[in-house]
């Protein structure tokens, strides 16, 4: 009996993917609810994944920035970026997903790369948000 090949997830298939979850995304922005029981399912998911590297290491910025825009704390988000970040955690939350999470480590490939492709769109905007979170820390 021969293995499944595992195809190479690429960069361009991480943005595709990215893409695809755009609808999804706005419906949950709709719904502050909905939101907020989305935040709280990234973080237990957050807690039980090993190290992914320096794309998955991004995720709690992410949710931070989401969560930051959702108490009125930090408005200065384009819907675009809130719909990318929305779209990318989805596709991360998803276990089965185009490589199913438990998969070891190449479950997380194509994670990381969706998670890449959304924080190359979004860059600037989380530059900015990591510098209002260090001045709000400064000034406490």
């Amino acid at each position: 009996m021969k293995k499944k090949e595992i195809k190479e997830f690429t960069e361009e298939d991480g943005k595709k993917e990215l893409e695809k979850g755009y609808k999804k995304a706005e419906k949950i922005l709709s719904e502050p609810d909905k939101t907020e029981e989305f935040l709280e399912r990234l973080e237990k998911k957050l807690n039980k994944v090993p190290v992914g590297g320096k794309f998955l290491s991004m995720i709690p910025v992410m949710i931070s920035m989401l969560r930051s825009y959702f108490k009125k704390e930090y408005k200065n988000i384009p819907i675009g970026t809130l719909i990318a970040l929305v779209s990318a955690l989805l596709y991360w939350l998803t276990p089965a997903d185009i490589i199913p999470d438990v998969i070891p480590v190449a479950g997380y490939v194509d994670d990381a790369t969706v998670i890449a492709a959304c924080i190359k769109l979004i860059n600037d905007d989380l530059k900015e948000y990591k510098e209002w979170l260090e001045n709000k820390k400064e000034t406490k």
